[in-house]
């Protein structure tokens, strides 16, 4: 089977779009400081400047080769990097006109993003940070000394571009960043439901173990009483009923003989590659041994050369369990139908009953919930888990000329190395 993508973690893909926004944010300020420089408007401390942009680059690029590495990032030290920001930023400041420089709004963008993807006492720990740094720098900083002229224009021009960058900066990054945060915690809420489902199937998978050793014995003595009565009522319709039960008896015992030998397999791994014409072909002459009132017709409707599988008994299972939805909801004229294109392998069953009930609906497919008087409401459950564990779907439609439309649909390279 195909291995999965593996997914980086929140923490980690935020701090690589963090890293980014500092190389932005350094290259803005490197543009700033060096046309400042070249026009000699502003007369400003360069060299302290220059090590504080000099110390930025720094730490971009130890965060981008520290992120290369194995290393889980965890939300503290997220938060020494966002705090680490509002450091070099008040020491920009402090060297630029301190809090009369325009870009002290530009404390907001880390506050911001700390909210967005941190809980709330590291939050509160950097606003304490950004609210400081703004406080030393109304009381200590390098004055900005503009010229007279362009002094107003030159601040309104710093306003406007501040508030653009950090509307930029929030309205991209931190919009993404939420964005993650909520992808995360719906697999999260995803592998929850698959730990439940598995812990559902596993209590299923006990019981259906004892039950399945416990039924030798019966089975064996059932056998043995059919033949008996074979041999003492030579009566004809009689001996047609037995024949029947003893049939339907010696399918039960090799039910129970390829659970076993299916377990061995699953457990050496020994799973045969075959088409899916093949692998639908055998399922439908097992499964009309088990049904032979059932009634269907059989289409396969994919171009070129049928995609091959390796499924496992417990797929092929899921086929036999849907197959007999359907036969108990009408067993005569079922239409089956096969169909494929380059990704996904497409099987549908149309049953023509009365279909399914839109007030329970959502609850097919839960484990021991049935709409039928007998059974124990486990068939489509166990069919949906085991389909699902191979990345495929199950899903039942009501047919808008009757009946119900179920469709299974598997990746197409499904069990394939």
């Amino acid at each position: 089977m195909l291995a999965p993508v593996q997914l980086l973690s929140a923490s980690r893909q935020n701090l690589w779009r963090l890293t980014l926004i500092r190389i932005l944010v350094l290259a803005a300020q490197a543009g700033s400081v060096g046309l400042a420089y070249n026009s000699g408007l502003l007369p400003l401390p360069w060299l302290e400047l220059s090590v504080t942009l000099g110390v930025s680059l720094v730490l971009c690029l130890l965060t981008a080769l520290r992120l290369r590495g194995p290393w889980p990032v965890t939300e503290q030290e997220y938060a020494v990097q966002l705090g680490c920001d509002l450091i070099i930023h008040s020491v920009l400041l402090y060297y630029s006109g301190g809090s009369t420089n325009p870009f002290v709004s530009y404390y907001l963008v880390p506050l911001t993003i700390a909210a967005a993807t941190l809980p709330w006492l590291y939050t509160i720990t950097l606003s304490g940070l950004a609210l400081a740094g703004y406080t030393l720098l109304l009381m200590w900083s390098h004055p900005l000394q503009l010229p007279p002229g362009p002094r107003e224009s030159l601040l309104i021009y710093g306003m406007w571009l501040s508030f653009a960058l950090a509307a930029a900066l929030i309205t991209f990054f931190v919009a993404k960043m939420a964005e993650e945060l909520r992808q995360q915690e719906q697999h999260r809420a995803e592998r929850r439901e698959e730990g439940l489902r598995d812990q559902q199937l596993l209590a299923v998978a006990t019981q259906a173990a004892g039950a399945a050793h416990e039924l030798g014995t019966p089975l064996a003595t059932m056998s043995v009483l059919i033949k008996e009565l074979r041999r003492e009522h030579q009566e004809p319709m009689l001996q047609e009923d037995l024949a029947v039960l003893q049939e339907q008896v010696k399918l039960c015992k090799e039910t129970l003989q390829q659970l076993v030998r299916a377990a061995e397999a699953d457990r050496r791994q020994a799973v045969v590659e075959q088409s899916s014409v093949e692998w639908l072909e055998t399922t439908l002459n097992r499964w009309h041994l088990m049904r032979p009132e059932a009634s269907y017709r059989y289409q396969c409707l994919g171009r070129g050369a049928p995609p091959r599988l390796m499924p496992p008994a417990d797929l092929t299972q899921a086929l036999l369990n849907l197959l007999n939805n359907a036969a108990d909801a009408c067993p005569d004229k079922l239409d089956i139908r096969l169909d494929w294109d380059h990704q996904w392998l497409r099987l549908s069953i149309r049953d023509f009953g009365d279909g399914v009930p839109l007030a329970i609906a959502e609850q097919l497919g839960r484990p021991f919930f049935t709409t039928k008087g007998k059974g124990f409401g486990l068939g489509l459950f166990l069919s949906q888990a085991s389909v699902t564990r191979a990345g495929g779907t199950v899903k039942l439609y009501n047919h808008e000329e009757g009946g119900t439309l179920t469709e299974l649909k598997l990746p197409r390279a499904y069990g394939r190395a």
